[in-house]
Order: C-alpha cells, then structure tokens, then sequence
C-alpha cells in the first residue's frame, strides 16, 4: 500500500542548515542522532545522551527516543494503556517521575518494534510539552501541537507541522 500525505496550503522553505517536515519521508525514518539530549523534570535531569534516535516522518518535528540507560534510575514508572502505531508497532506507556512530580503516561516505547524499526527496541520517547524541558545540542525544545504527537521542535526544524487544530488531513 502506497502512503501519501495531503500537503498543507503552504511550506515553510528551509534556511542554511535546516530542515522541512514536508522533505521527511513516509512512511517515516528513523536514524541516529550525535546531538545531546537532556530532558528535565522536577528540577532535575532525568535523562541525558549522545546517542539517540531520530524519527522522521512527513508533517512532524522529530520525534527522540533515548536509551533507557540515559534516564535516571527510578524515573521510568510503567503506566496503563497501549497504542497501535502502524509503522512502529505497538507502544506502551510510562509515567516521568523527577524531583516530587509525575508526568503521567509521559512516555512511551516499543517492545518489540516492527521491521524497519528495531534500532528503536530499548528507547524511551518523551512528549516534550510533557517534561519542565527537553534540549537538542543546548537549544531548549518546544513542543508539537495538540495531545497525540510528540514531534521535538528546534530552531533547525520548518514546518508548518501538524498537530494544531485543522491539520488531521495533512
């Protein structure tokens, strides 16, 4: 089955050293990323690392996931629900726990990712709108749009993205 995604009315044309969502691909990517990653919450560091992952999918801001290795003992607590990702497989979720506060269902990972995905078996994603910050290479994150998506958005990143109201069909 061929995915196609409905473009929005307009793109955002990429600078010097940036990059569009709409240039990403679909199905998505996912590669690793060199970048630091430091995630906060509770005013504390609850995970930090040089070797991440990317994933890239057209419309959204890169999504991180982490080794579980770079978040702090304890701050990963199992959380109810599942999801069905229908690139990725089927997620699970976990409550961020820093510092006295709880992000309920704050992340969530693949067991046992499907083909394509493996690299992502043993990482944690995290919704950046989620913790008190998430940075890429010291630049603070802010968050994508809306309650299901957790697109990490720098100043490298164009869009438009979707997320905001009226962009489903994107």
């Amino acid at each position: 089955m061929r995915h196609t995604t409905r473009r929005p009315p307009h793109r955002v044309d990429p600078g010097p050293g940036q990059e569009s969502v709409w240039d990403y691909p679909r199905p998505p990517r996912v590669e690793p990323s060199g970048e630091h990653i430091v995630v906060r919450l509770g005013g504390q560091t609850v995970a930090e690392t040089d070797a991440s992952f990317r994933v890239l999918e057209t419309s959204h801001p890169p999504v991180y996931y982490l080794p579980r290795s770079a978040f702090s003992p304890g701050a990963l607590q199992p959380a109810p629900g599942r999801s069905l990702c229908e690139f990725k497989g089927q997620a699970a979720y976990l409550d961020v726990v820093a510092g006295g506060v709880v992000a309920p269902r704050a992340g969530w990972f693949y067991r046992e990712p499907w083909p394509g995905f493996e690299m992502l078996r043993d990482t944690v994603a995290v919704y950046p709108g989620a913790m008190e910050s998430c940075d890429v290479d010291g630049e603070r994150v802010a968050a994508q749009e809306g309650d299901f998506y957790g697109g990490w958005i720098t100043s490298r990143i164009v869009g438009p993205f979707k997320g905001a109201p009226g962009t489903l069909g994107w």
